[in-house]
């Protein structure tokens, strides 16, 4: 009996703890370009900008400390972008995520997906999909289609990256997280 126990215990110990995501494939893929953040990075950054009182960078701060992992995926191939899409659209479905705003700009599509969290302004996961970002200046090969999948899981105040991202300037989709 002793022995069936810790045979169990070999077999179940890799699904344990370690949690793979539906996005993990993209990580080997040629046609998709990936960043990770984890959390031990996060906190790198938070601990080298701690002295800076400046509020923007205290915000940035409170931001950084409440995520766990940020996971970006890009990608100009259309076969590649097709795969994310699908597959971002499985993951919604089966993690009853929330839609939380979308954003049409010409042929740009920004989509807002969070997961709730402890109360109404915090989030446990937070996804952001983008497709048909086009800018041919700088480009090589007059590509112009582009995709990218962005994921945040942690506690995610929605103010502060509402509030950090109308002062930095970022997609004018973004901004209107504040008013979540």
């Amino acid at each position: 009996m002793k022995k069936l126990s810790i045979l169990l215990m070999a077999f179940a110990l890799p699904y344990l703890g370690v949690s793979q995501s539906i996005f993990d494939k993209f990580e080997d893929s040629d046609h998709i370009g990936t960043v990770t953040i984890n959390k031990g990075m996060l906190n790198l950054v938070a601990t080298m900008m701690a002295h800076d009182e400046d509020e923007d960078t205290q915000e940035l701060i409170e931001v950084a400390n409440s995520v766990n992992r940020i996971k970006v995926f890009m990608s100009e191939d259309e076969g590649a972008s097709a795969d994310m899409s699908a597959t971002m659209k499985k993951y919604v479905r089966s993690s009853k995520l929330e839609e939380l705003m979308k954003v049409k700009d010409g042929d740009t599509h920004v989509n807002f997906y969070i997961r709730n969290g402890k109360d109404d302004d915090h989030v446990a996961e937070l996804l952001m999909f983008v497709t048909g970002i086009e800018d041919k200046h700088g480009r090589k090969h007059g590509r112009n289609f582009e995709t990218v999948l962005l994921t945040m899981t942690g506690d995610i105040d929605l103010t502060k990256v509402g509030s950090l991202s109308k002062r930095m300037k970022l997609h004018k989709g973004l901004r209107k997280l504040d008013e979540h």
